[in-house]
């Protein structure tokens, strides 16, 4: 890579610090795991028949448990992530936590998420490399009324209502980050009802981020106006004198934005191509790392041109790698080589870790599946990695 030369003096190319972590047996399932998902008429054929065997009550959880589930996933239970968690610090690599729930509709489910995130919160007080709680708006809010809530329509007072225990069940999440001493990140979601989402994590940025960053908010930068966003947001919080958290995301809902501006005739929020997202996505971190001060953020990408650009400007502006304020975070199962030799530099890195139950969690599993078929040659990096270690094994052994 022609950039190398001017960034940090390590490589990603680095298989053996990549994959210490995991042993023979590990290494060859995840390689199993690869295979499949390079077949895009496979991950087309499993992305529908799976949430539906669920649906009917076919006895598939065992199969998907062993597979996807344990490649992506910490467990079903905190007690099941420990293993996890622990070897991850091993190796200099924090957690975030993810209880997968979303797309939830009735108040006791809702509460039931919001008991669990307080509860991982509480987990994460015990567990020193558990920085973060990550959670989504729509396990603890029906996707119907932030919809409605992102088109400025009128409520309710059943509505108003339930907005209201929307913003107390956040509330009361935020008080167990801050009394755990750790902070939650609101991950994003699709446009349409992004920006309430948004208005909650503003309020309780402004409420709680007074002497560190107890909240961060997510910007996913395929989003056309995300870059304006971010500097606006700055600009605006500034003034309240706290610490702004943001998480920094290329996107996750890119064929589902673009289809539904499609059917109601809008434009799509989505750039016109990837370059575009790229040079956003790079601009938003040198923007966040020239604030650093006032500004807690995360590289969360698994770019590695954008990992090592982010780790290189840092150096240039003499910003140690254990600064704070600067993290970097992948998806666990995905892209160690980043993750491992950033650790190995001292940076502060993080797995982002899903837990919960198999059916609860499979949303997640089958955008993960999406995400590796579409993003030009992920499957096959991660592939060719898991290879050359085998090999490389191999030749030592």
């Amino acid at each position: 890579m022609q950039a190398k030369a001017t960034f940090p003096d390590f490589s990603f190319d680095d298989t053996a610090v990549a994959f210490a972590y995991k042993n023979n047996g590990q290494l060859k399932h995840a390689q199993a795991l690869f295979n499949l998902i390079n077949q895009n008429w496979l991950v087309k054929l499993g992305t529908t028949a799976t949430p539906l065997a669920f649906k009917l009550g076919l006895p598939i959880k065992g199969l998907v448990k062993a597979t996807i589930f344990k490649h992506f996933c910490g467990g079903e239970t905190l007690d099941e992530c420990i293993p996890v968690i622990d070897t991850l610090a091993k190796y200099g690599v924090g957690t975030i936590l993810d209880y997968g729930v979303e797309a939830k509709e009735s108040d006791a489910e809702f509460e039931k998420s919001t008991q669990a995130f307080i509860k991982s919160l509480e987990f994460s007080a015990k567990h020193p490399s558990v920085p973060y709680v990550s959670l989504k708006v729509t396990g603890l809010c029906s996707f119907g009324l932030l919809e409605l809530l992102n088109r400025g329509g009128a409520l309710t007072e059943a509505q108003k209502q339930a907005w209201s225990k929307t913003q107390e069940r956040l509330d009361r999440i935020c008080v167990a980050a801050q009394q755990a001493g750790t902070s939650i990140m609101i991950d994003a979601e699709e446009t349409w009802i992004q920006q309430p989402i948004d208005d909650l994590a503003h309020a309780m940025m402004v409420k709680y981020n007074r002497e560190r960053a107890v909240v961060l908010n997510t910007v996913q930068l395929y989003r056309k106006d995300r870059y304006d966003y971010l500097e606006k947001t700055f600009e605006e919080l500034s003034s309240h004198n706290i610490v702004l958290g943001m998480k920094l995301v290329r996107g996750a809902y890119m064929e589902k934005e673009r289809a539904y501006a499609k059917l109601h005739g809008n434009e799509s929020p989505i750039q016109p191509d990837k370059a575009a997202t790229d040079s956003d996505y790079n601009r938003a971190a040198a923007f966040c790392l020239e604030r650093i001060e006032r500004m807690n953020f995360c590289i969360a990408s698994h770019n590695e041109f954008s990992n090592f650009e982010a780790a290189g400007d840092a150096a240039k502006r003499n910003i140690p790698p254990n600064h704070p304020h600067l993290h970097f975070s992948q998806l666990y199962g995905m892209s160690d080589n980043i993750t491992f030799n950033l650790a190995r530099e001292g940076y502060n890195v993080t797995k982002y870790l899903p837990y919960g139950p198999v059916r609860d969690v499979i949303p997640y599993l089958m955008r993960r599946a999406q995400e590796n078929t579409s993003i030009g040659g992920q499957t096959s990096r991660e592939l060719q990695l898991i290879n050359k270690e085998l090999k490389r094994r191999k030749a030592v052994a």
